[in-house]
């Protein structure tokens, strides 16, 4: 029977050194075991003093000849080493896929396989999950598995590989709460939420329920645009030919050359315009297109690449400094993100009856008056002292950042897609009239994190996965869910603020004991 080893088989001795279980060829025996010798106090630096290794191991004699070619590589592969007129020859994955986890640990160890390239070597690829975990924990710690409560195992990596992560050493499981029903446009969605922030869940669930009893039937939304952007930084000789491109771009006949281009990279991606920002002879282009239902940052970037060597036909004196010159703007705060939008620009509206508000909410304790002042105060006049961009709103990047972990999104996006505005209206009847205007939410039902299996369900709770038959409309779909639950959790907030109920919502729903 052959052998694999665990981590757990492993007894570390140094940062040079481990024992583990491996395959050898014997010559007097079917079964035998052989032991080798090797300290971290070796001195000899030569080709045959690093083949030693600590290692116990057993070997089968049908994998004899396996074995046998394969040990031969590494022995060919360290005399290679030494000699710096002889280049290493590279280990085949037919060979590798032969070895025992040990032997292959330690030619990671000997630098003489990268551990980023387990996956493409070996055919399963957990098993490069398992043996670069041991290769880490051996640099991390001699005397204990750091690793032994972060779960590798039960969990489809051919979906991760080349799609969402390098260098895999497992997944952290993130606990997953259900908001609804949010009945948004005459439809109710119960809206999966990763996060490990207690009272988030329960608060937004408590606004959902609020929101649904408006006199609307629930929350209305409005899609005011849809576009991804990219903004290349080109370098002109000088301002006068840099103020030449911007003319000839703005110029229609040209418009449609570059429009041309960049349309004919992509099924879905159709150039809507291009927005120039000089600064001296350095010019921006901002490109803004829809990308159907991905979110669509590599659709947009294949095609503004097609589109610049258009450009470049007519102006070759212009200089290429980046398909990305921070004038898109991806992953940072931008003023540009909150005037002109970024993806998907939604607005949701809601009138929530006085007595919801006052019994329900705030629970006798303040009226929809002080729900108001406090909003303009909070988030109008204290955002404004702060400085902060796209920042008027409570806490909706708690939402965004929960939905996109949920939905597979990609959770840096947040920053610009919790650009959120709050308003509140006391109405003549003594209502609450609420708004949630968001310009800038970028999510995507297909690629990337959405092909996770778990991520996938949660995109299937709200029947938006993949794309349907109208181009764009599941994404545009997931932004209004998005935005119509940043809302639910700033009514909740808000009134908990309104009432002082914050720190005690807190203290009793994320502060229990519990016991390892």
């Amino acid at each position: 029977m052959m052998i694999r080893p665990r981590f757990s088989t492993l007894k570390l001795l140094s940062n040079r050194t481990a024992a583990c279980w491996v395959k050898q060829q014997t010559s007097t025996t079917t079964m035998a075991t052989v032991r080798f010798q090797s300290t971290s106090t070796v001195a000899s630096s030569t080709g045959a003093d690093n083949a030693k290794q600590t290692c116990q191991f057993v070997a089968d004699a049908e994998q004899m000849e396996e074995v046998k070619l394969a040990l031969e590589m590494v022995k060919q592969q360290q005399q290679g080493m030494t000699n710096t007129t002889t280049k290493p020859q590279p280990l085949k994955p037919e060979v590798v896929n032969k070895m025992t986890d040990g032997e292959i640990f330690n030619l990671l160890e000997k630098s003489q396989m990268p551990h980023y390239e387990l996956e493409n070597i070996l055919s399963d690829k957990s098993r490069a999950v398992r043996i670069r975990r041991m290769f880490f924990a051996a640099k991390i710690s001699t005397e204990k598995d750091v690793m032994s409560t972060l779960p590798y195992e039960n969990y489809n990596y051919d979906q991760v590989h080349g799609v969402c992560c390098e260098n895999v050493i497992g997944y952290v499981p993130i606990p997953v709460g259900a908001v609804g029903p949010v009945v948004l446009d005459g439809k109710s969605y119960f809206v999966p939420m990763a996060t490990t922030e207690g009272c988030l869940v329960a608060s937004t669930h408590r606004g959902a329920k609020a929101l649904s009893q408006s006199l609307e039937g629930g929350i209305v939304s409005v899609l005011l645009k849809d576009g991804m952007t990219r903004g290349p930084a080109i370098d002109m000789p000088s301002a006068l030919r840099a103020n030449e491109l911007k003319t000839w771009i703005e110029t229609p006949e040209n418009f449609a050359l570059i429009k041309s281009a960049f349309d004919s990279t992509s099924r879905f991606g159709r150039l809507a315009e291009i927005k120039i920002g000089m600064a001296g002879r350095k010019v921006f282009l901002r490109f803004k297109c829809k990308t159907g239902d991905a979110m669509g940052m590599n659709m947009i970037s294949k095609a503004v690449t097609k589109a610049l060597q258009e450009i470049n036909i007519h102006f070759e004196d212009m200089k290429l400094l980046g398909l990305s010159g921070n004038y898109c703007t991806d992953k940072k705060p931008s003023g540009l993100n909150w005037v002109d939008g970024r993806g998907k620009s939604v607005v949701c509206e809601a009138t929530i009856p006085r007595k919801v508000v006052e019994k329900f909410l705030l629970k006798g304790r303040a009226k929809v008056s002080d729900l108001v002042s406090l909003n303009i105060s909070k988030n109008l006049i204290g955002s404004a002292l702060a400085g902060s961009i796209g920042g008027n709103n409570a806490h909706a990047s708690n939402i965004v950042t929960a939905i996109y972990i949920a939905c597979g999104q990609d959770p840096a996006q947040n920053v610009e897609s919790s650009n959120c505005i709050t308003l509140f209206e006391e109405t003549e009847k003594g209502d609450l009239y609420m708004t949630c205007t968001m310009p800038s939410i970028e999510v995507g039902t297909v690629g990337g994190g959405t092909n996770l299996a778990a991520q996938s369900a949660c995109l299937e709770m709200l029947g938006v996965k993949g794309s349907c038959d109208v181009p764009g409309q599941n994404a545009q779909t997931l932004a209004r869910i998005v935005c119509a639950t940043v809302m639910a959790g700033e009514l909740s907030l808000m009134s908990a603020i309104a009432t002082n109920d914050l720190l005690g919502s807190h203290l009793r729903l994320n502060r229990a004991k519990h016991t390892n």
